[in-house]
């Protein structure tokens, strides 16, 4: 499903976030990257989701290549990735619920089925009972559950998270850890950067050193 074949990524003024970097995820693995802070881990999944192109080398998703992809065909691409940032991005002037329907809005679903498909996701991850809820009125925990609510919502084959255990209590990481396994669990290519290897025991590791893959 992803393939780096030698791919790198330099940010003017010269600055190398990755140098080389070759390696292959088959469709339904379950992949940790680790790596000190600024290893590289962060560009690595924006350029796997198209936010960022290499500068060297080729990244390729579902054999399309991202260096060379049209701009107007990244939405496309993107409708099969899952994304949860570390910051999780939520628009704090709508609820639970139109946080999650947002991605379903853009693509166009029909509103029936978009309400089902957003009530199922809340109910995954728990959050079904608060779906009128407020972002600010959510804790921290909930608020990562939410973000992963609206990154599945469109039932992706790839699903990318950025540091998802983070800010959050141990008890707290470890069930958000289980609901990925879940997903993983049903097929879903599951790719997270984490400083926390022991939440997913069973998954490959990658690690990164200044760039490289070690």
């Amino acid at each position: 499903m992803i393939k780096f074949d030698h791919a790198s990524k330099r940010f003017p003024p010269g600055m190398d976030a990755l140098v080389d970097v070759s390696f292959a995820v088959a469709t339904g693995e379950l992949v940790i990257i680790g790596g000190h802070s600024g290893a590289g881990k962060s560009t690595l999944l924006k350029l796997i989701a198209a936010i960022e192109r290499p500068t060297g080398g080729a990244v390729l998703v579902n054999g399309q290549n991202i260096g060379s992809l049209k701009r107007s065909a990244v939405p496309y691409l993107r409708r099969n990735i899952g994304l949860v940032f570390q910051d999780q991005k939520l628009l704090f002037d709508r609820n639970a619920f139109d946080n999650v329907m947002l991605p379903l809005t853009i693509s166009g679903f029909p509103s029936q089925e978009a309400k089902r498909r957003v009530q199922a996701a809340l109910d995954k991850v728990g959050l079904l009972e608060r779906q009128r809820a407020m972002p600010i009125m959510l804790s921290g925990g909930e608020q990562q559950r939410l973000a992963i609510a609206r990154a599945v919502v469109s039932r992706p084959s790839l699903l990318l998270a950025d540091e998802p255990t983070a800010h959050l209590d141990a008890e707290t990481a470890a069930d958000v850890a289980r609901i990925f396994l879940e997903f993983h669990a049903v097929g879903v290519t599951t790719l997270i950067a984490t400083y926390d290897n022991s939440l997913f025991p069973n998954a490959r590791q990658l690690t990164l050193d200044h760039g490289r893959l070690r």
